[in-house]
């Protein structure tokens, strides 16, 4: 069983191969600092051929001594603040499965081998408050790093200060002032396995991969293999995230797959379609499996809001406990069929297609015109699209059809805010302005409909609990206040319409 923990720490080299830390009771805070002994730890670091996990700032090990030995996965968080999260599993012959999954999307299918072995000898000291809280752990570490070949090794001596749980993360400033004092200087390796990589010689250096000339970089080429390269990394990196079940990280990654998707029709008169549209279709699968998650998020955080507004007297029956039930079955099968969509051999492809891709991107001539005149031409067009979809749903009489023709106009919105931000490193302030303007419009389209979708919904719950013998008038109410928000909603989209159709927002 996977455990995870959040690492603050800080790492300094010691000045001197037996050097003695200074007296840390001097440090504001701390009332005594306890000596727990010494502690031999061993440690075979994994990593891809072409160091894929090294060059992420991502650390694997198996360790053996200490009171935390197994498998140890240590993703970035901030690097700058010295934050992971570190990934524990107990010892066993193989990686355990959780933690592969969590690597997969930088490793695909290739094999993790030993890189280096770091053998640390580590003096341990505890920091507690007047309390008898603990405040930090205080390491002096005795390291020799060997090579996976044994071929080369090294030694160093260094001190980690990592923070407590729950202790203000301002006390470790308050350590740091100390240690300076005593001539100690923060280290300039991120971590022992780059300090190890580095001095064994097992570092492998980032080989770039051959690519198409880009021509200069006010290129329009130059700016959307950017813009694509980002989305791109994205998702390999919200992959981890995903599978720990972290906050947004789901919507985030589908934001990542609708951008690449949107950029290849924004720019096909640059990237060959005969290219780029298969992908896209590809990336159209991954967004709606992704949407299978995410979608029953927004739902139930909307429904959940709505009663939660409501009066106590109106809630007639056990809605709370029926909305928990519905929410909890959804969830439990949507959060398999999204890691079971991470682990396909589909899923990996794309990723795979996708770096073939931006290696050896298919540029059209016109990728080398200026950057700034293609790419607001490209938005235009978009927002040409999207006027052409809004005048048609507000051309229509409220029912169904014009909720499908507001969706439409939706999708359209979200294209021409992507064209307009992937646009700004080269337009500047023209195109964010461009791009908050379709921002507004997708967000009043994107109200209206999720209040679509929340109506669907809340039938289906108001037939179950009818079925139960249950009241359904508190999902009924639910469904008139929703109906009444989409209302407000087709009232409020000429206007915001209006506001982003100026000139001045769309000028080129």
């Amino acid at each position: 069983m996977a455990e995870t923990k959040r690492e603050i720490e800080r790492k300094y080299d010691a000045p001197a191969e037996h050097f003695r830390l200074p007296d840390l009771r001097k440090v504001p805070g701390v009332s005594s600092v306890v000596d727990k002994g010494v502690v031999e730890l061993d440690a075979v670091y994994y990593d891809t051929e072409d160091q894929r996990l090294a060059t992420d700032k991502i650390t694997l090990r198996l360790r053996s001594g200490g009171d935390d030995a197994g498998w140890h996965l240590k993703l970035p968080v901030a690097l700058d603040e010295g934050i992971r999260d570190e990934v524990q599993a107990p010892p066993s012959a193989t990686l355990p499965r959780t933690l592969a999954g969590l690597v997969r999307s930088r490793v695909r299918g290739d094999a993790l081998i030993p890189v280096v072995r770091l053998r640390s000898s580590r003096d341990v000291s505890h920091l507690t408050g007047a309390d008898g809280s603990l405040l930090a752990e205080v390491c002096v570490d005795a390291v020799r790093a060997e090579r996976a070949d044994g071929k080369r090794t090294t030694a160093w001596t260094e001190i980690e200060v990592e923070l407590a749980d729950g202790a203000d993360p301002a006390f470790l400033g308050k350590v740091e002032k100390r240690l300076r004092k005593a001539g100690v200087e923060r280290s300039g390796s991120a971590s022992k396995l780059a300090r190890a990589l580095a001095e064994t010689g097992a570092e492998q250096r980032t080989k770039t991969k051959t690519q198409r000339p880009t021509g200069a970089p006010d290129t329009a080429a130059a700016h959307v293999l950017a813009h694509l390269r980002a989305q791109r990394d994205a998702l390999v990196e919200l992959d981890p995230a995903v599978r720990r079940d972290l906050p947004d990280s789901v919507h985030q990654m589908r934001v990542a797959t609708r951008r690449l998707r949107s950029a290849f029709k924004t720019y096909k008169k640059l990237l060959d379609p005969a290219v780029t549209e298969p992908v896209g279709e590809e990336l159209k699968w991954l967004a709606a499996e992704l949407g299978i998650d995410r979608d029953r998020e927004v739902l139930t955080e909307r429904i959940t809001g709505r009663m939660d507004a409501l009066p106590r007297p109106l809630l007639l029956g056990p809605v709370r406990g029926r909305l928990r039930t519905w929410a909890a079955a959804r969830r439990q099968g949507s959060r398999r069929h999204t890691v079971a969509v991470l682990d396909s051999k589909r899923y990996l492809d794309l990723l795979q297609t996708l770096d073939a891709l931006l290696a050896d991107p298919p540029l059209k001539p016109a990728a080398d015109r200026p950057a700034a005149a293609t790419l607001a031409k490209a938005a235009l067009k978009d927002h040409a699209r999207l006027a052409t979809r809004i005048e048609h749903a507000l051309s229509l009489d409220p029912g169904e059809d014009r909720d499908l023709a507001m969706h439409d106009a939706r999708k359209a919105a979200k294209r021409a805010r992507y064209a307009g931000e992937a646009a700004a490193p080269a337009l500047g302030k023209q195109a964010k302005r461009f791009a908050r303007a379709m921002k507004d419009v997708q967000t009043v389209l994107g109200d209206h409909q999720d209040s679509v979708v929340a109506r669907e919904a809340l039938r289906d719950l108001a037939v179950q609990a009818h079925a139960a013998g249950e009241s359904a008038f508190t999902w009924g109410l639910l469904y008139g206040q929703e109906q009444a928000s989409a209302a407000d909603r087709e009232r409020e989209l000429p206007g915001v319409w209006g506001r982003a159709a100026e000139p001045s927002l769309s000028a080129g």
